[in-house]
């Protein structure tokens, strides 16, 4: 009974393949002998399919998991941070990428980012408008979900990468210059890191052929410190807002800052896990590392806002946690959770003395602390990482890594921490460069900022025509 449980399927086959043999259409004649079908027809019947159901099932949920991330969560939290009369403006900097990266990715980005080019960047022809993008998988990332699938995952990162840059030109950038800023920004600066770090080949890909192997598991380089740094750059060069530091400038709404904290504490677990590109053991450790170290993280912020101010606010706990997640982010699928654990308590206490101590000495204006949180975060979490890294979470940074056809490990060692180091290096002053020269050039064509009466009034009416409260 066990072998005709297990074999049904394909007895069913047989049997209608034999009657189809025994009772041909009546004027038709057989293209093929009874062997063929017979043989045809127990290889479709025996023959597993490439896709994973389960993998498939697990990447679409964390594709959406991710677009949660930005929109309502980081919408909600940038929102919630501004004044009232900029709280409009702020969430559209976030949704209107929801459709300019899209578009952006199915034209040229996906192929910048993932197609066989060089060290560098990728061939933007080979996929170009998505040709060749289709529901077979490509083995060269992930051979058990539809390649669209990967596609669809890789381009939310693409969404939220430049959208957590928005937080620094928060409340005075106009509009029009932060729409060409953001295309240049995704083409010139986020899809060759994506290429550099995760493409076939890329310079920093330890998986896949990369000159210096560097383990960034989510987007620790890619996306938050590429992201953070080029928000510092903004902010120094937009200039600081008017009154700041003089006049208050406290968030209109902390409880909607408070609904995003937790919409991105969710979504984070699309954004890690999903980068195991599977629904297997992997998934399930980038999971726990992610919710341990954002736990960490808020005891990390917030002790040290007790200790040194003498309470804790709401506003450092959720800050923290959001620390924690761009701290374990690099790291997720690479450490065990006691790790995670120590990763983001660091990354707590250092997100918050850069955003209390750092900013403050270097007197720079990051609206709603982009580099503190993010870029500083995930400096800590690629550094540490370099020690932390476990081949026992994952085997195949053991087994996979070659110099001069010998394996090399890159468990955690100094070795891989320099590796860690120059990876770091190279997105700072990749991403840093790139984004002063961004700016200058669309500043040579086009103001940068609103004028003082356009921000006195605030960004919400003079650049979008609405007020967020009618009341």
């Amino acid at each position: 009974m066990k072998f005709i449980h297990r074999r049904w399927p394909a007895l069913c086959l047989l049997t209608l393949g034999l009657g189809t043999l025994i009772f041909p259409t009546p004027g038709a004649e057989p293209a093929l002998s009874i062997e063929q079908r017979l043989a045809h027809l127990e290889s479709a019947a025996t023959s597993p399919s490439l896709i994973d159901t389960g993998d498939n099932a697990w990447l679409l949920a964390s594709t959406a998991l991710v677009l949660m991330m930005t929109a309502p969560g980081l919408i909600l939290f940038y929102g919630g941070l501004v004044r009232r009369k900029n709280v409009l403006a702020t969430m559209m900097h976030s949704l209107i990428l929801m459709a300019v990266a899209s578009v952006l990715w199915v034209v040229v980005g996906y192929s910048l980012a993932f197609g066989e080019g060089n060290a560098f960047f990728g061939n933007p022809m080979q996929y170009f408008m998505l040709n060749g993008v289709g529901l077979e998988p490509n083995g060269d990332y992930a051979g058990t979900i539809p390649h669209q699938t990967f596609m669809l995952f890789q381009m939310m990162f693409a969404i939220i990468t430049p959208a957590l840059i928005s937080g620094a030109v928060a409340e005075r950038m106009k509009f029009k210059a932060y729409l060409l800023f953001m295309i240049l920004w995704i083409l010139l600066v986020y899809c060759p890191l994506v290429h550099m770090v995760w493409g076939k080949g890329g310079f920093f890909n330890w998986a896949s052929g990369g000159r210096v192997p560097v383990m960034d598991f989510a987007g620790g380089m890619v996306v938050h410190i590429s992201s953070g740094v080029a928000a510092l750059v903004c902010a120094i060069v937009l200039g600081k807002r008017m009154g700041y530091p003089h006049e208050p400038m406290v968030p209109h709404n902390v409880v909607l800052s408070l609904i995003g904290t937790g919409l991105l504490w969710v979504g984070w677990f699309g954004f890690n896990a999903g980068s195991a590109l599977g629904a297997g053991g992997l998934a399930t450790s980038a999971f726990a590392a992610t919710h341990f170290s954002a736990a960490a993280a808020a005891l990390g912020w917030a002790g040290m806002e007790w200790l040194l101010k003498g309470k804790p606010s709401v506003l450092g706990a959720a800050s923290g946690m959001v620390g924690g997640l761009a701290t374990i982010t690099p790291a997720s699928g690479f450490v065990t959770i006691p790790a995670a654990l120590m990763i983001g308590f660091v990354g707590g206490v250092v997100c918050y003395f850069a955003v209390t101590k750092l900013k403050h000495a270097l007197q720079y204006d990051d609206s709603l602390d982009v580099f503190g949180v993010h870029g500083m975060g995930s400096t800590v979490g690629m550094l540490l990482l370099g020690f932390l890294a476990s081949d026992q979470i994952n085997p195949a940074i053991a087994t996979t890594y070659e110099v001069g056809g010998t394996i090399v490990s890159l468990a955690g060692s100094l070795g891989q921490f320099v590796n860690q180091i120059q990876g770091v290096a190279f997105t700072v002053a990749f991403s840093g460069v790139m984004t002063w020269v961004l700016l200058f050039g669309i500043k040579a064509v086009m103001p940068l900022r609103v004028s003082d009466e356009e921000e006195d009034s605030g960004l919400d009416l003079t650049q979008h025509g609405e007020s967020a409260y009618n009341d």
